[in-house]
């Protein structure tokens, strides 16, 4: 069985991202499974190699073709007079983080890598490169030509989407409608059963407003517009329940008796699981043809360069990507299959006919 090719873009040059790459990908059972790719700097990856006293093997090359599999390869994306301002944001690491993600993308879209492991970017200083998206997630949406992607924050024991992901608070309310509620829902339950196997996912959907808006006092969002799309999600065979208040749903530990939840918004998603799974959470892009991981947290610059950084959540992103990439190829295997028997099925009844 051929390896799995994992293109890993090194997010911003100033943060934690080489220091967790390099130690997640300094245990050498990490290359039993898959080929790491950095799309980065060389001259970086020394830089921080010195700095961590790291003697992990890379391997510099030109194109993805080229990779070795027990090493770490690394494409050089950025000029050789890059510079690294550790804890700083600067123009150099954004440009230098847009144009890794170019290029990893570019060999995504090819075929050259399989997956995609995105290290985390500064959303100003990349701005300036051109770069005019809130995030990757609608970045890799424009670039694969789908608006109809999820964004996912998971671990081991729970994983939660959001309905509307970076926009300003004040616009919330007014983009949360039925039909956006139920094709978030439509991702969200087709990944659970393409990308996780799982046969009959439950959903849980939380309220917008606190206690659920009690019966319109404080809002009537759930009566008008989110209780009517769980009504219809079941209708289209989506396990869905709710709405839930947040706040009681977490505290009881609710969220464990589903298999993923809906939040309506950003931080009514992320406060609660980032409590759950700071160490070890992972950010998925549902609804995309190609798998895109990257881990939970930011660049980290305050921690930057002082080797505290835990590589855990960068680990978890790894192994769910491979996971996620080999659930989709099962799915694949399983529906030609189908399709097959269905076509053996037709040709014997044609063949009964003729008799």
């Amino acid at each position: 069985m051929s390896r799995i090719k994992i293109g890993i873009t090194h997010g911003d040059i100033n943060g934690i991202s080489y220091e967790i790459i390099i130690k997640a990908l300094s245990e050498v059972r990490m290359f039993n499974t898959f080929t790491p790719i950095v799309y980065g700097s060389p001259k970086v990856m020394a830089y921080y190699k010195k700095a961590l006293n790291s003697n992990i093997q890379t391997n510099t090359i030109v194109s993805a073709n080229e990779a070795k599999p027990s090493m770490l390869n690394i494409i050089n994306c950025n000029s050789e007079d890059i510079r690294v301002e550790i804890g700083k944001s600067t123009e150099t690491a954004g440009l230098a983080s847009y144009q890794a993600l170019e290029k990893a993308t570019h060999d995504l879209t090819n075929n050259d890598i399989d997956v995609l492991l995105t290290a985390p970017i500064n959303k100003n200083n990349i701005q300036a490169a051109g770069f005019n998206f809130p995030g990757h997630t609608e970045y890799l949406a424009k670039e694969f030509n789908n608006d109809q992607h999820l964004m996912i924050l998971m671990n081991d024991v729970i994983k939660i989407g959001v309905v509307t992901g970076h926009i300003p608070i004040k616009d919330v309310a007014p983009t949360i409608t039925k039909e956006l509620i139920l094709s978030k829902m439509q991702v969200l339950n087709d990944s659970l059963k393409n990308d996780f196997l799982i046969s009959k996912p439950k959903i849980a959907v939380l309220s917008l407003n606190p206690h659920c808006g009690d019966n319109g006092v404080i809002g009537d969002e759930e009566k008008e517009i989110i209780i009517p799309a769980i009504t219809q999600a079941k209708e289209n065979n989506i396990l869905a329940f709710g709405p839930y208040p947040a706040d009681g749903f977490f505290g009881a530990y609710e969220f464990r008796k589903f298999d993923a939840v809906l939040a309506m918004y950003h931080d009514q998603g992320l406060a609660p699981f980032k409590v759950i799974a700071f160490e070890d959470g992972v950010n998925f892009t549902a609804g995309l043809p190609i798998v895109r991981t990257s881990p939970s947290h930011g660049t980290a610059y305050e921690i930057a360069g002082k080797d505290t950084a835990s590589c855990q959540s960068f680990r978890n992103a790894l192994y769910f990507a491979i996971d996620i990439y080999n659930n989709r190829n099962k799915q694949y295997q399983l529906e030609q299959n189908a399709l097959n028997l269905k076509d053996f099925n037709n040709l014997n009844e044609i063949n009964k006919i003729d008799e």
